[in-house]
């Protein structure tokens, strides 16, 4: 490629991001009921998508021309505006732009928020992958639409540890409603999933790590008529010939040739091949379903297993189980996206209402940068360069 190319690469993708951005502020403005903050809200998406090292308030504040950060943090506290309704323009922009009917899926996972200090709304020692230990930190559970034309995030929640439950005056400090209980991650993936199904967002199957492979979801989705591809531990019992095993010593009894070598997918290496494994498991289902357990076995350290419960049609094939499969690590890369790019762990709020705000209006930055991507792709197809063009830099 020359210099001339990639110039022009940039500029393409530059002009894409600002198209992106004109439409999502289009569709969400009617939502902010003062001109200044309709305007503040354009100049905070810019600013969240712009090379600013960090996307805190004082940071933007200043990348805006501002003095302070008052009217940034305003965006999150006091301004009047409803963050569901804007959540529900952004599931339906990244709809527009990327459902695809055959290759769509749900993923749902988490993520946590490192904090200092006891005030943020839902901060606890927890545990969650993102540390990979207990920290003190939020959690926050994301469901993303991932197909063949891009990824991006729809929705999201703040968990609240039981210990936020009776404390009256630390969660009245932290603006969280009083008709906030306790929920699980698992009712909470829920409460997204139902959303997204109400709204008719096109995807064949719900992907998920196994925080959210309990036996309540999975009937759930069994009695919603929805297909699964849910990771379980090595610990999971299944029933098979009366008695109880756990996935691990059903799998490590199979013969050699119940292997096959697939692809899960494109990594940032290349396709992610894997040995699988697949196994019918004898319980009920719907006319025309079934349901198995899928495992991966690495390549390179035979040692080091994963586990699926699979729920789905009849003639759904090994290969399509693997491709769903895959498609959870979109949430991971997504995770990553949004905090390298445009600063979802960066902010500066405690309470329950600004963290909504503050994290839909990152996710609707994210998507703006996704839509940039897809055009870029196609763009690059229709002017028969080949090869996909480079992630589309933040403006």
């Amino acid at each position: 490629m020359t210099e001339d190319d990639g110039q022009g690469e940039e500029a393409l993708e530059a002009v894409g991001a600002v198209r992106a951005l004109d439409e999502v502020h289009a569709r969400i403005g009617r939502y902010f009921h003062r001109r200044e903050m309709r305007e503040r809200v354009r100049r905070y998406l810019e600013g969240l998508l712009d090379r600013v090292e960090r996307k805190n308030s004082w940071q933007l504040a200043e990348g805006l021309g501002e003095a302070g950060p008052q009217g940034v943090q305003r965006l999150f506290t006091d301004a009047d505006w409803d963050a569901e309704a804007v959540r529900d323009e952004l599931r339906t922009y990244v709809v527009e732009h990327l459902a695809d009917e055959r290759s769509g899926v749900l993923v749902i996972d988490e993520t946590g928020f490192v904090k200092k200090g006891t005030k943020s709304a839902g901060v606890a020692r927890q545990y969650s992958g993102t540390a990979g230990r207990r920290e003190n930190q939020q959690i926050g559970v994301f469901l993303l639409y991932a197909s063949d034309r891009g990824a991006a995030f729809i929705d999201r929640a703040l968990y609240l540890p039981d210990e936020w439950m009776g404390d009256a005056a630390r969660r009245e400090e932290a603006h969280i409603p009083a008709g906030v209980g306790f929920a699980t991650k698992g009712e909470i993936a829920r409460e997204l999933l139902v959303r997204a199904f109400a709204a008719g967002v096109p995807a064949r199957w719900v992907v998920g790590d196994t925080v959210y492979s309990a036996d309540e979801l999975r009937r759930w989705l069994e009695g919603q008529g929805r297909h699964y591809v849910l990771a379980v531990p090595e610990t999971h019992t299944l029933w098979t010939r009366g008695q109880q095993r756990t996935v691990e010593r059903l799998v490590a009894d199979l013969p050699a040739d119940a292997w096959a070598r697939l692809s899960a997918g494109e990594g940032s290496q290349g396709p992610r091949w894997y040995d699988w494994a697949c196994l019918t498991l004898p319980y009920v289902a719907a006319l025309g379903q079934t349901h198995w357990l899928l495992a991966r076995r690495s390549v390179s350290d035979p040692t080091k297993l994963a586990y699926y419960r699979v729920y789905g049609p009849t003639d759904t094939s090994v290969t399509e189980m693997v491709r769903v499969a895959g498609r959870r690590w979109t949430i991971e890369e997504g995770f990553e996206q949004t905090k390298g790019e445009v600063g979802l762990d960066q902010y500066e709020v405690r309470r329950y209402d600004a963290w909504y705000r503050y994290v839909t209006l990152a996710l609707l930055a994210h998507a703006a940068l996704e839509v940039t991507r897809l055009s870029a792709r196609q763009t690059h197809a229709q002017e028969g360069k080949g090869g996909a063009p480079r992630r589309a830099r933040s403006r």
